[in-house]
């Protein structure tokens, strides 16, 4: 506890005070600056001023919670493989490799340079991906819910201008089954982005239940695209039916409406191949299906960069570029880059270079054998640490029935609580993040790569003598930052 002294507001020291007893902070000045401002403005508002040691600690902490809050490398220890709050899939080397050339130098982004003029963006990547993915065409914005926003209010567009006079003021409407009202990330709902991007909803079936003939009532003068979206983030079990793609693309031809299908997850090639029981459709499989257009992430089983990958008939893709749209949609040279690395990856069937597809068919044996050396590793810290099994998940919204045996490492710290211990790991230098089960901190192997194993071990000895050197402060009666001299090196 900081000791507070109630005293009038002039004791409360200036801008330049602090700062002068901060010493070198590793923060741009404007930021430290601001910072120290803050912090007094609030001590000033509570009308209860701190004594200067602690006004200076409290400037300290507020230092580190900013810190901590910038882009930065960690180490997942989740055993969830594409963790959305974690970034999603790692990217290949190749694929940071070809970040750093290109972001370091000019490029080709807009220039031909056969003929040595302007030429398009994404030319290399498009047809790549549409070889991938068995399409007629391909093109590439910044993320899977921008492919849906710029398919939809490309056909809703041009719905609107076919439509006849007497159903003038009514929007055109996207038919989607109530089972395919899905929510995403961050609370987003399928419903609400076709909205945004113009629709209006026609939904068909029961949220367990839809039929071909629920599609074909559905049509109408109004109809502008028929959307099927694949459940990749749930399952639904039990009294369950909905048509095939191709069911729906046939009657889709026969009505002349566009069907698009948003797959999300991205996966390219079959998942039994990986290793997992679960089928995820592929984008060459729903084209194949009879899909005019199919959307799916980058960032995902696709394994590259966030990006909205759009594949399909060549001439709704071609006009998809057209759209005023597409322009605040596109991606940038960073994207192009490391897409057109992992796309070359595939190409070249070289998946076990990409992290994401590498880490899902790692042994367990393997998983083991690390787990056995780092466990001797950490003989004699004042924890109890035992080799445990984890179930790894793939996460980022894909495949949710596919769990895949794991080994943890789990922590019981003897001096203080799994909780304080977690927090310690989360600090040090990189962050190592785990999740709390059965009363411990677990480290799961499958998601943590083998030349981090050193790190995770350094960092677990540092939380021990930071923990250590807590528990002597609590004993004391003294403060754990009384001596600099005791505090771990690796954290924050």
């Amino acid at each position: 506890m900081h000791k507070r002294v109630t005293i009038t507001r002039r004791a409360i020291p200036s801008v330049t005070k602090v700062l002068d007893s901060l010493g070198q902070v590793d923060l741009p000045r404007p930021v430290v600056v601001t910072i120290v401002r803050q912090e007094l403005s609030r001590i000033r508002a509570e009308g209860e001023v701190p004594e200067f040691r602690s006004i200076v600690d409290l400037v300290r902490g507020a230092f580190q919670e900013f810190r901590a809050s910038r882009l930065q490398p960690i180490i997942n220890g989740t055993g969830i493989v594409i963790h959305t709050n974690l970034g999603r899939s790692p990217l290949a080397n190749e694929a940071a490799e070809a970040l750093r050339e290109i972001a370091s130098s000019y490029n080709n982004l807009e220039h031909n340079l056969a003929p040595g003029e302007r030429g398009h963006r994404g030319e290399y990547i498009e047809r790549a991906l549409a070889l991938l993915c068995r399409a007629e065409a391909a093109t590439v914005v910044n993320n899977c819910a921008a492919a849906l926003v710029l398919i939809v209010r490309h056909f809703i567009r041009t719905k609107g201008r076919a439509r006849s006079l007497p159903h003038a003021g009514l929007k055109p409407e996207v038919i989607i089954s109530r089972g395919e009202m899905v929510q995403i990330g961050g609370g987003f709902r399928i419903g609400e982005i076709l909205e945004a991007a113009g629709a209006r909803l026609r939904e068909v079936g029961a949220t367990n239940k839809t039929t071909l003939a629920d599609y074909s009532r559905a049509i109408g003068s109004q109809t502008a695209l028929i959307l099927k979206v694949h459940r990749s983030n749930f399952f639904m079990s039990g009294f369950v039916k909905s048509p095939a793609s191709a069911e729906i693309a046939s009657l889709a031809r026969k009505k002349r409406i566009p069907f698009v299908e948003d797959l999300g997850s991205g996966a390219v090639i079959a998942t039994e191949q990986i290793g997992l029981y679960e089928h995820e459709p592929t984008p060459g499989e729903a084209l194949k299906a009879g899909a005019d257009l199919v959307c799916f992430s980058g960032d995902k089983l696709f394994g590259g960069p966030q990006a909205g990958i759009i594949v399909g008939k060549k001439r709704f893709v071609s006009t998809l570029k057209r759209e005023p749209l597409f322009r605040a949609l596109r991606c940038d040279k960073l994207i192009f880059a490391a897409l057109q690395a992992t796309v070359d990856l595939h190409l070249n069937q070289s998946t076990l270079a990409i992290p994401a597809l590498a880490l899902l068919q790692v042994p367990k044996d393997e998983l083991r054998a690390r787990a056995a050396a780092m466990f001797g590793r950490l003989r004699g810290l004042p924890l109890q640490i035992t080799i445990g099994r984890g179930k790894a998940k793939v996460g980022g919204g894909t495949l949710p029935r596919s769990l895949l045996s794991s080994i943890t490492i789990d922590i019981l710290p003897d001096n203080c609580s799994v909780q304080e211990f977690a927090s310690m790991l989360r600090r040090s230098v990189p962050p190592i993040v785990g999740y709390v089960a059965n009363e411990r901190l677990k480290l799961d192997l499958r998601t943590i790569f083998p030349h981090q194993d050193d790190l995770v071990v350094d960092a677990i000895r540092a939380a021990c003598t930071a923990q250590d050197v807590d528990s002597r402060a609590r004993a004391s009666g003294a403060s754990p930052t009384d001596d600099p001299t005791l505090r771990p090196t690796n954290f924050r």
